[in-house]
């Protein structure tokens, strides 16, 4: 029976208020499901729109949240995501094994450089790599940290394959996937589209006008910047 080999029941095996009982049971056990563990109902690969320069661009509703980062720092040291909470944050996927990355380190570090003072932070998240090399690679190019992701556990979490970097991906104030550029970049390209993101009100600063938005960063103080020790 065709049902049977497509591992169905078929319609005569079950009555049909059963059926819609167990229906409505699955639908409330997927929708718990879901709220327990935080899962995000857009991913950036499926419902982000891809523009003409091929940056991806989620907007709206589809800005799917940001995993967790919960890896320790390149350093060694312990990693506080609080510290980052309520900024736009700018996620750099990167190996001391990729030449494009050393090409394009110079122009993040001038990016961040030139958005600090709006409340953007930046991350690198160094994928399958060895932490000297990786030190030794980081040391003299960018001032911000790097979280350590050897097993590019982080990479993956956030659609990443580790054979595909560089990447960059820019998060809104309300921690969601705003931008996704999956390729080298240089300041002429990246910064305005994290200045774009940091130019967008949040919260309580919804109302606020654009002027007032910019000079606050984009609706928001700019915290101290953990990179900054």
């Amino acid at each position: 029976m065709r049902s049977a080999r497509r591992g169905l029941i078929a319609p005569g095996c079950r009555p049909a208020a059963r059926l819609a009982r167990s229906a409505v049971l699955l639908a409330g056990t997927l929708a718990a499901a879901l709220v327990l563990t935080g899962c995000a109902a857009s991913d950036w690969a499926t419902d982000c729109e891809t523009d003409p320069q091929g940056v991806i661009r989620c907007t709206g509703d589809d800005r799917p949240a940001a995993p967790e980062l919960d890896a320790e720092l390149l350093d060694g040291s312990a990693f506080d995501p609080a510290a980052y909470r309520g900024q736009v944050l700018v996620v750099n996927f990167w190996g001391s094994w990729c030449p494009p990355c050393r090409a394009e380190a110079a122009d993040l570090e001038a990016t961040y450089q030139a958005t600090r003072d709006r409340g953007v932070r930046f991350l690198g998240i160094n994928v399958r790599d060895e932490r000297d090399k990786a030190r030794a690679f980081e040391a003299g190019r960018v001032t911000y940290p790097s979280l350590f992701d050897p097993a590019s556990r982080l990479a993956l979490d956030f659609n990443i394959p580790p054979n595909s970097i560089p990447a960059t991906m820019i998060i809104d104030r309300s921690g969601r996937i705003a931008t996704v550029v999956r390729a080298e970049i240089r300041q002429d390209d990246l910064q305005p589209l994290v200045e774009q993101v940091a130019a967008e009100a949040t919260g309580d600063d919804a109302e606020a006008t654009g002027d007032d938005a910019e000079a606050t960063g984009g609706g928001a103080g700019a915290e101290p910047d953990p990179a900054d020790g």
